[in-house]
């Protein structure tokens, strides 16, 4: 690992893990940050939006879904929540046709689910969170993200007992 980086390998045992995980992400994220989440069709990408949004305190109400055609969701927090997919676009030229790079450097946090499709758009800092299906309960995440934020958000995991 590199001097202020975070390179973790977490494995979560339920959808109730991959939320508290996603909490613990969102209480430590702020305005300008961005998370790039990688992963299959039922890895968890969602369920740990739904987690950040607890952690940036949007409104039980509002239920969290995946914006596949919206392409954008967003939530009102402690900090605004802009939920993205970017399943449908071909590309990061796409993303440019309906203004979505103006999400990342707004007032909110940004959270992109299938983020790989404009990786070459993403801000720098973005932590990146890679998820895999390993079985019908278990996901494995590798968060990578580099930093002050990164050092924190690597404490708040382990006292959190995430490993």
């Amino acid at each position: 690992m590199k001097e202020n980086g975070l390179s973790l390998c977490l494995i979560s045992g339920s959808p109730e893990e991959t939320l508290a995980m996603g909490r613990i992400l969102g209480e430590h994220l702020g305005a300008g940050d961005t998370v790039a989440l990688v992963g299959e069709l039922g890895s968890g990408k969602t369920c740990l939006t739904q987690g950040i949004a607890q952690g940036l305190e949007v409104p039980g109400e509002y239920r969290i879904t995946s914006p596949t055609f919206t392409l954008v969701n967003e939530y009102p927090g402690r900090v605004k929540l802009y939920h993205m997919d970017m399943y449908r676009l071909d590309g990061p030229g796409d993303l440019g046709d309906i203004g979505g790079e103006d999400y990342f450097y707004g007032d909110g946090v940004t959270v992109v689910e299938w983020a790989e499709k404009i990786s070459g758009v993403l801000p720098e800092g973005t932590m990146f969170m890679t998820l895999r299906y390993i079985d019908e309960t278990r996901r494995e995440l590798r968060l990578e993200g580099r930093g002050e934020k990164a050092g924190i958000i690597r404490a708040a995991l382990k006292a959190g007992g995430f490993y």
